[in-house]
């Protein structure tokens, strides 16, 4: 096991031995250990590996001048200049927040990102000025549109945090496909239908054919199913993020892997991110919704469970348990992710991490 505290520190001196500034090495950090505190560690070290690449191979700026090119009193569009992606996105939640403080509500585009994470770590953000968090961003595309054969959409993650009074705050924070591509690889096979399908647009059951060029599909999979609907919701998020900022759309968006080509007439301007914050005390006092959070919670919680499961989950109540927990106990890294890290940490003559 190593502490979180250790991490963070190991990593952060990794990242400003890459080139980041140290206050930049320690946000980056922080969304990576957000990743693997909350169970996702497909958005967690291993993207240490992922942005070093990237770096190097000049798609990523390490001195990048972030600026507002259009704002309102409630909304303003980022160009970030080819950040880091939690760099341009933490700045997006901060100056929504500050929109939102004198406006009401705030909201901000960012174009010219790249991958930022878990979204739920910008989402979050808001919480501490008691306010509700939005954060939502497209990705490069895995994803079919229904009845097509080609990757139109990413798995375009969206998140909104709730701030409760005594219970932990509600956190949604999901894709907008039923599994992430880290997860499918992991699934016992065959898989169900309606999750993947093959180059021809065929119903496939294993993750290998995301490789011989499948594509994931949207929630719900097939129109039976519903998954027209989960199309809309991946498209809603891909034209927030991308059409309001000028940012890359679709199949447009760049990949954060440095050994994928990107194309090279892009319609926009990297990756896009939308961030909003909505002041609490805008649409009611503070302390009424808090408590009205968590009498949602209680109602929920305590309604009949199914036989044999552990009852109803509130969304991000085991995300919250289990961070709570590897604060205290510390976190267990893969193989793989040590290795990647140490590949990292040898090519920058730096100290090996062990576990």
């Amino acid at each position: 096991m190593l502490s979180v505290s250790y991490l963070q520190e190991y990593l952060t001196g990794l990242f400003v031995n890459i080139g980041c500034s140290f206050a930049d090495a320690q946000v980056v950090t922080q969304s990576i250990l957000e990743a693997e505190l909350r169970g996702l560690d497909a958005y967690g070290v291993v993207y240490v590996e992922r942005y070093y690449e990237l770096i190097r191979a000049k798609r990523i700026n390490l001195k990048p001048e972030m600026r507002v090119l259009y704002q309102t009193p409630s909304t303003a569009t980022l160009e970030a200049d080819a950040a880091l992606g939690p760099l341009a996105a933490k700045r997006g939640m901060e100056i929504a927040i500050e929109k939102a403080t004198t406006a009401g509500t705030g909201w901000v585009a960012v174009r010219g990102s790249n991958h930022f994470g878990v979204a739920a770590y910008y989402s979050m953000l808001a919480i501490e000025k008691d306010m509700v968090g939005v954060a939502m961003t497209n990705s490069e595309p895995l994803v079919a549109a229904i009845n097509g054969t080609t990757r139109m959409l990413g798995t375009n993650p969206v998140s909104v945090a709730f701030p409760a009074q005594k219970h932990p705050h509600l956190v949604f924070d999901f894709s907008t496909v039923p599994f992430s591509q880290g997860k499918l690889e992991k699934l016992p096979h065959p898989l169900p239908n309606s999750i993947v399908q093959d180059a021809m647009g065929q119903p496939a059951n294993n993750a290998a054919t995301l490789k011989r060029g499948g594509a994931m599909l949207p929630l719900g999979g097939d129109v039976a199913h519903g998954g027209h609907k989960g199309f809309c919701v991946g498209a809603l998020v891909d034209i927030f993020s991308a059409l309001f900022s000028g940012a890359n759309f679709g199949p447009f968006v760049p990949p954060p892997f440095a050994y994928l080509p990107i194309l090279t007439n892009p319609v926009g301007k990297g990756v896009g991110h939308f961030f909003g914050a909505l002041r609490i005390d805008a649409f009611r006092p503070a302390a009424e919704f808090r408590a009205a959070v968590d009498e949602w919670i209680d109602t929920f919680r305590n309604a009949p469970g199914r036989e044999g499961t552990p009852g109803i989950r509130i969304p991000g109540a085991a995300e919250h348990l289990l961070r709570t927990q590897r604060l205290k106990q510390g976190l267990e890294l893969s193989s793989d992710a040590l290795r990647s890290i140490n590949k990292v940490a040898k090519a920058l003559h730096y100290s090996a991490i062990t576990q």
